[in-house]
């Protein structure tokens, strides 16, 4: 049985991404970790009686998660509930990010799916989102990002950009080849051009994806960057109809250093189709 976890804040994009995971493993056995986590701000904590408002404060804050927590629980069990899916609740008092890290130790969790907003200014892009900080937290387990207007159907096509770089190995794609193997969907692998020609270590790492991809569809693909990697790759999903980009989250990538961009964060805020981030195992 997989075990999912689906952080909900109880928004429209929290909703949006767990019925994307309903749907998107509509068939496999699960159980879902519902978490709602919190913490008051320290605006609220200011004053000479911050300590005695402090345990009402997180009383309240408790008994509030419960409840909504409690209202979700029934509303799928009631309208969603399938043999091969079990349901459980969790609220827990820490940031998202903390909580989330918590979780994928305590409940054993093998993919994170929570819902992103996307960027609609400079302000939300200095500061982050929940999901932008939980990719840069949890650097242990995959984390599939769903865009809060993002309508998932099925699974066909999935970008992959990479660089032929690193090392491929079947543990960290794992989740990627399990995904496409059970939708029967193809692998499209993206490497946005760079001047030179690909070295020979390029293109033994290339060799080494194909062997690992062997068992599911897949193809190559070379395309231009005219402004940044984040964009040239959303340009490409979107003009190939892609479902996913899915990323190996690895450390210092050529795409932070070749366009000083992160483009983690860029593609968890601008990207219209869900991104899942694999962690370098």
């Amino acid at each position: 049985m997989k075990n999912i976890l689906l952080p909900t804040d109880f928004s429209d994009n929290a909703w949006n991404a767990i019925f994307t995971a309903l749907k998107m493993f509509e068939i496999s056995e699960c159980n879902f970790v519902l978490l709602n986590s919190y913490e008051p701000k320290i605006s609220n904590l200011l004053g000479n009686k911050s300590k005695e408002r402090l345990g009402v404060i997180y009383d309240s804050l408790y008994k509030n998660s419960k409840l909504q927590l409690e209202k979700t629980l029934h509303y799928l069990q009631k309208n969603h509930a399938r043999d091969n899916h079990d349901f459980e609740t969790e609220s827990v008092s820490n940031n998202m990010e903390n909580a989330v890290k918590q979780m994928v130790v305590e409940k054993k969790i093998d993919l994170i799916i929570m819902g992103t907003k996307g960027a609609t200014g400079a302000k939300e892009v200095f500061m982050g989102s929940n999901t932008v900080r939980v990719i840069k937290k949890v650097r242990t387990c995959p984390i599939l990002a769903v865009p809060g207007e993002y309508d998932f159907k099925a699974l066909k096509k999935v970008v992959f950009p990479t660089d032929f770089s690193h090392n491929y190995g079947k543990t960290e794609l794992r989740q990627l080849l399990d995904l496409v193997g059970h939708w029967k969907a193809e692998i499209l692998i993206l490497q946005v051009a760079q001047e030179q020609k690909p070295s020979e270590s390029q293109k033994q790492q290339m060799k080494t994806l194909s062997r690992c991809l062997k068992s599911v569809y897949h193809s190559y693909h070379t395309i231009e960057m005219k402004n940044n990697v984040a964009e040239a790759t959303t340009k490409f999903a979107a003009d190939n109809r892609a479902d996913l980009i899915a990323l190996i989250h690895y450390p210092h990538t050529f795409m932070e250093k070749l366009t000083r961009e992160p483009v983690i964060r860029k593609m968890g805020f601008h990207s219209k189709i869900p991104l899942l981030v694999l962690p370098d195992i």
